[in-house]
């Protein structure tokens, strides 16, 4: 867990635009609406440039609203979604993509 609060710090700790490894880290936040409204403008405007990223953020949305629809989610379906989200934000950026 220190390890991630690690990479979020780093990752808002400059103000241009995100890298891929800097999206990936706050996506989780971003999607949950826990960002800043800064952190979260910055977080939107990477996610609309890049594809890979955007895809993550689909899979996520995609992924919740099942659950949501669902009348059980599965008792591991959290740890499920953290351990995506923790998979993309270690993925190094141009993994399965060369759009940024």
């Amino acid at each position: 867990m220190r390890w991630s609060r690690l990479r979020r710090r780093r990752a808002m700790g400059h103000s241009g635009p995100l890298d891929c490894a800097a999206a990936a880290t706050l996506l989780q936040e971003y999607l949950d609406s826990e960002l800043e409204p800064g952190h979260a403008r910055r977080v939107a405007e990477h996610l609309e440039v890049c594809r890979r990223c955007g895809l993550s953020a689909e899979t996520y949305r995609s992924i919740r609203s099942s659950l949501e629809r669902s009348q059980q989610a599965p008792a591991d379906a959290l740890d499920r979604l953290r351990h995506f989200a923790d998979h993309v934000a270690d993925q190094p950026p141009g993994i399965a993509s060369s759009d940024a």
